[in-house]
């Protein structure tokens, strides 16, 4: 092992990627005194050996807790929509970390959009917190799933542990929810391992409030002194709260501040930020190939590099890591980058008058910016999910009102729907509509779509970047999923009208890639391991991974908890094996933990 700052020479497993998932299996492969060198295309945020991550190269690498710094943080994360999420120049997009430079392109030939992040701690900077389980039957009910719930149920115990997930708060716009779900019929599910319809708090990777903050709590400070959440909803933005704190303490438990550490203080574990990789290096093996290295490309300097290892892991997500292989020459059975999943997202929102609102919350406003933004849901196993989704106004009225596959509000008849408009709303409607902001509740429908071969990533010969022919990425919804998803707007619906929603409108949203999964699924490309089927000693540990969508359920809880899987089967094939596995005691899991 180097010292902090230096490239590491000789590591036992190369990963490609530090960004939800692998953290996760680097921490574990660390704890087996496994050498792990991780390359990761974005920047390295909070890190002493980067202070100036989108402005100067700075170091080549970090090995060691002590370069992160809460400080950092401090002066690096706002609350500022656009300075943070912007996906053209906000320090949260896919790009290079050098903020005068363009973002990477990929090719989306219907419309969508795609939204992801490149640094350390990837798409989980600017994710919600959200952890819930996959559905069981989406794991069970699977007949190219090679791996049973219950064989996940361990992992998943783990990470609740560690990060903790905890159900979230109550807020008033979850009252509100929670009052419409049961005036609709629903029951409030309580465990984790889901396999009916209920409502439920979201299990979240965000420490609880402070209980000053609670509504009889007469909390009148400047959130200065407040430990945990702040209830700020400032999730999307990196989840900088609260201010001061020490890095590892930052209330919303993304990658970066809750698995990240943890592999570091392993002692085995580096991280090299600013590096794209380009190719995996391969050589003929006892079977017909193996992956043997990587090369990658510098971001700053333009400079290409080679590392060798014993093993391999491309943990890039469900875009990137098919993209590195098919550039690669990689073998191709006809499902790599296929069967991608998305959860083919729509959303449903309702505008409720002050006197309804008093009765029920005990307030004249909604006010969807307080309180975590995602924190309670309607779990609907066989089509998928139902969650308060509640941005800023500004993604508000981005994605509520402004895209659409059904045109615009005013091409729409909704007689016989359930909601009173329908599309893409403009001009003075649409600053009419957002005047209503703080009164009203948004909801996202989260899509079981199903994995299809038509549907992924394959490489656009057209086009190409400083790193090689850029990916493509091709989706349609099935006619079955486009059901579910008109299932799950009309019960969103229901319950902001169960609720007493004075204004109900439905976006029939335009595809946003935001959730992506099984685009590199085990039981196609992959061993029940997560070893490449064509290829020995090369493994993959990111969403792609998933043999499905998980039933519409958030992915990083399953995504994570098959990462720690994932790394205890390589160590178990090319290395010493594990000194502590997950359950030490090996007892099979309750089906109602």
């Amino acid at each position: 092992m180097t010292g902090s700052g230096i490239d590491m020479a000789d590591p036992d497993v190369v990963v490609v990627g530090a960004g939800g998932d692998a953290p996760a299996l680097a921490w574990r492969l660390g704890q087996q005194g496994i050498d792990v060198l991780m390359l990761e295309a974005g920047p390295f945020h909070g890190n002493e050996q980067f202070p100036n991550p989108h402005d100067d190269r700075g170091n080549a690498a970090s090995a060691a807790t002590g370069d992160l710094s809460g400080d950092l943080l401090d002066q690096q994360f706002t609350a500022r929509e656009g300075d943070m999420g912007s996906p053209v120049d906000g320090k949260l997009r896919w790009g290079p970390a050098d903020a005068e430079r363009a973002p990477w392109a990929r090719t989306v030939p219907q419309t969508g959009v795609i939204s992801q992040v490149a640094g350390v701690g990837g798409t989980t900077l600017h994710y919600y917190g959200n952890h819930p389980r996959a559905f069981v039957p989406a794991i069970d009910d699977q007949p190219h799933w090679p791996i049973d719930y219950a064989d996940l149920v361990p992992y998943y115990q783990h990470l609740e542990s560690v990060h903790p997930v905890k159900p979230a708060p109550t807020t008033p716009k979850a009252e509100l929810f929670f009052e419409g779900a049961r005036r609709s019929g629903y029951d409030l599910t309580t465990g984790l391992n889901v396999d009916d319809e209920g409502y439920r708090p979201f299990p979240n990777a965000i420490h609880q409030p402070d209980e000053a903050l609670a509504r009889d709590g007469d909390y009148d400070g400047d959130f200065r002194d407040i430990d945990g959440d702040t209830l700020a909803c400032h999730e999307h933005q990196g989840g900088p709260h609260p201010r001061g704190a020490e890095f590892e303490d930052r209330a919303k438990r993304g990658s970066l501040v809750s698995l990240v550490p943890k592999a570091l203080d392993t002692g085995h574990v580096e991280i090299r930020p600013n590096a794209f990789a380009t190719q995996v290096l391969t050589r003929a093996g006892p079977g017909p190939l193996e992956a043997c290295g990587v090369a990658y490309r510098d971001t700053w300097t333009g400079r290409t590099r080679r590392i060798f290892a014993d093993c391999v892991v491309l943990a890039a997500g469900c875009i990137e890591t098919p993209r590195l292989w098919l550039n690669s020459g990689l073998p191709d059975d006809g499902w790599v980058g296929r069967g991608l999943t998305t959860h083919h997202f729509d959303f449903v929102s309702g505008v409720f008058d002050s006197e309804t609102l008093e009765d029920i919350i005990g307030q004249r406003k909604v006010e969807p910016h307080q309180g975590q933004a995602a924190g309670s849901r309607l779990d609907v196993p066989g089509k998928g999910g139902i969650a308060v989704n509640t941005f800023a106004p500004g993604i508000t009225a981005s994605v509520m009102f402004s895209e659409s596959v059904n045109g615009f509000a005013f091409e729409n008849d909704t007689s016989g729907e359930p909601w009173d408009t329908e599309g893409r709303i403009t001009g003075t409607k649409l600053k009419e509509q957002m005047s209503d902001y703080r009164r009203m509740l948004t909801l996202i429908c989260h899509t079981d779509d199903r994995p299809r071969q038509d549907n992924g990533v394959s490489l656009d010969a057209n086009t190409e970047d400083e790193h090689g022919p850029v990916a493509r990425l091709d989706w349609s919804p099935h006619p079955e999923d486009d059901e579910r998803r008109l299932d799950l707007a009309r019960r969103s619906a229901k319950l902001l009208d169960e609720a007493g929603a004075t204004h109900i409108h439905r976006a029939a949203a335009a595809p946003i890639f935001l959730h992506l999964q099984s685009s590199m699924a085990i039981g196609k490309v992959l061993d029940a391991g997560g070893e490449a089927l064509s290829v020995d000693r090369l493994f993959v540990a990111d969403h792609s991974a998933l043999a499905n969508g998980v039933g519409g359920a958030n992915p990083t809880h399953t995504g994570q908890a098959l990462a720690l899987r994932t790394a205890e089967h390589l160590a178990e094939r090319y290395f010493d094996g594990v000194a502590d596995p997950i359950p030490a005691d090996q007892t099979p899991a309750s089906a109602d933990d």
